[in-house]
């Protein structure tokens, strides 16, 4: 009987945040791990964590690399790929890459909001179409959007523009690979205590971990498809912020 291969995952903004607390929790579920991020030394540390832990060959790779650097994205992809032993192995790719610089006094810099733009959005577009062509008739793109993307506040602009693109961008996708047992899976999460959140004043009742949005994310991986809020009264929440009527939405604080 042939020996069971366990399961390939590829995380695009693994080094912090949601996207490394997403990769200990697959990693305990038995994922062998393709992880990617700009901050190298972060990324050796946390695959040197995860295999620490891990008996046997390394259950994780690092792939030092900026989502944004478009022209590497198809040969890192399928180097990726062999390493983790074909399109067969990868089962779920997920994007969790995302900045949001804090701007100064509520304004952005051109530079800082063209960063969001390919970070956020062109990104996922570059790495997660790429994905849409290999996986073999089955699987699961995951894309971590934002509650942030539902509807334009005041604010950072740019970082709502991205989110809303990526979420549309991800139902597109959903459409185009219906029937090919490929899923695709829509995170939106609302407050997460992260670096990007850090300095906000964010109600604290509403503040989830990164570890309690990985847990989430990676149910979802499993068996949904479509849109999933993160944690799920955000749901509600985000219904009701969308029947504001523009004057309403005006007025609130963020």
């Amino acid at each position: 009987m042939a020996e069971r291969v366990a399961p390939g995952a590829l995380i695009l903004g693994a080094s912090s945040g949601i996207g490394a607390a997403l990769a200990r929790e697959l990693a305990r579920q038995g994922y062998r791990l393709a992880l990617v991020a700009r901050n190298e030394a972060a990324l050796v540390a946390l695959a040197n964590e995860i295999n620490a832990d891990h008996a046997g060959p390394p259950q994780a790779r690092s792939y030092p690399n900026d989502v944004r650097a478009f022209d590497d994205a198809p040969a890192l992809y399928q180097r990726i790929t062999d390493d983790l032993g074909g399109a067969r192995a990868l089962r779920l790719v997920a994007y969790v890459a995302g900045v949001m610089p804090p701007g100064e006094g509520g304004v952005w810099s051109f530079d800082e909001e063209r960063a969001m733009i390919e970070t956020n959005l062109l990104g996922a577009m570059r790495w997660l179409d790429l994905a849409a062509e290999s996986l073999a008739r089955a699987g699961v793109i995951v894309g971590v959007s934002s509650t942030g993307g539902d509807r334009g506040r005041r604010g950072n602009s740019a970082y709502m523009a991205s989110k809303a693109g990526l979420s549309t961008y991800l139902e597109s996708l959903r459409y185009r690979l219906r029937g090919t047992g490929v899923r695709v899976v829509t995170i939106k999460p609302g407050y997460v205590a992260t670096a990007m959140t850090a300095g906000l004043k964010l109600p604290q009742a509403l503040i989830i971990t990164p570890e309690r949005a990985a847990q989430r994310i990676a149910q979802a991986a499993r068996k949904s498809s479509g849109v999933v809020y993160v944690p799920g009264y955000w749901a509600p929440i985000m219904w009701g912020i969308r029947q504001l009527p523009a004057a309403a939405m005006a007025r609130l604080p963020i």
